[in-house]
């Protein structure tokens, strides 16, 4: 089964596909590399990488948040960083058990045919390197900015390549951002988060990329997801019911199943209901 997928965006970032859906980020400088995510952790992610590499530089490996679908491949590589305010989620989805479970959201019964050495070793003892805000990644020729984008988790960051203008949210604000989890900032702390965001990265991209189904958000993500907490705080909302692996929540605006709001904006939010405010 070919697992990974690549399509070059430009001549320094490549987006790479994994066949459960999450899409990841290869930037490449002149005299080192950087990658965004590592998905489930399904082995040959680390092998891929080297196959589509235009040089042979070394490769540091960063975590746009602590959650099973972007983690847990990290132990493949060497050189790792995530925020440590996600360390304890991370060790809470090592298992390849709940792993193969989130797989089988973008497998199927696929997932269940997978031996286990097909999963990387996830050990909750791995140890990152501390990613933090105002870190800077020079490349050569290209650099990675690391900023804080809390809410969805708590260690949650954006990564923005100012030479390329392109700005990497990932799941921090996109056209379906779970904001329900016991782990989740309340709406009113994540409207905070994304306007701390918006005045730091201002006038600084004209392109937007994220981690589920697409790749280009539109550059007017962040003001629309703004304003979209401040629908949900004023009432303003549709709270169509919505369940994810047995938790039950709610989505602010109606939308179809390619998670498409009926009123032809992006950004959207599924919420619990009870932890409006802080």
């Amino acid at each position: 089964m070919e697992y990974y997928t690549s399509e070059k965006l430009n001549e320094r970032i490549t987006a790479i596909r994994s066949k459960s859906g999450e899409i990841m980020y290869l930037i490449e400088g002149e005299e080192k590399a950087v990658l965004i995510d590592t998905c489930i952790g399904i082995g040959g992610l680390k092998d891929f990488i080297r196959q589509i590499r235009t040089k042979d530089t070394p490769l540091t490996v960063l975590i746009s948040h602590g959650h099973i679908d972007h983690a847990m491949g990290a132990p493949e590589f060497e050189e790792v960083y995530m925020n440590p305010r996600d360390i304890s989620l991370y060790q809470s989805q090592c298992s390849i058990k709940e792993r193969r479970g989130y797989a089988g959201i973008g497998l199927g019964a696929m997932a269940e045919s997978l031996p286990d050495d097909a999963f990387v070793p996830a050990s909750p003892d791995y140890e990152f390197h501390a990613l933090e805000e105002g870190m800077v990644f020079v490349l050569g020729g290209v650099s990675v900015e690391v900023y804080n984008a809390y809410g969805h988790t708590g260690g949650c960051m954006a990564f923005l390549i100012p030479e390329e203008k392109v700005l990497i949210l990932g799941d921090a604000c996109n056209n379906a951002t779970f904001l329900f989890d016991d782990i989740c900032s309340s709406v009113e702390a994540y409207q905070q988060s994304m306007r701390e965001l918006k005045a730091k990265v201002a006038g600084k991209y004209d392109r937007v990329f994220v981690m589920h189904h697409i790749i280009d958000a539109p550059v007017s993500i962040i003001d629309e997801m703004i304003e979209l907490c401040d629908d949900i705080l004023a009432g303003n909302v549709d709270n169509v019911p919505y369940e994810f692996m047995g938790k039950h929540a709610v989505m602010a605006k109606a939308a179809n199943a390619r998670m498409e709001r009926g009123d032809g904006k992006f950004a959207n939010l599924i919420y619990n209901p009870n932890h409006i405010r802080q």
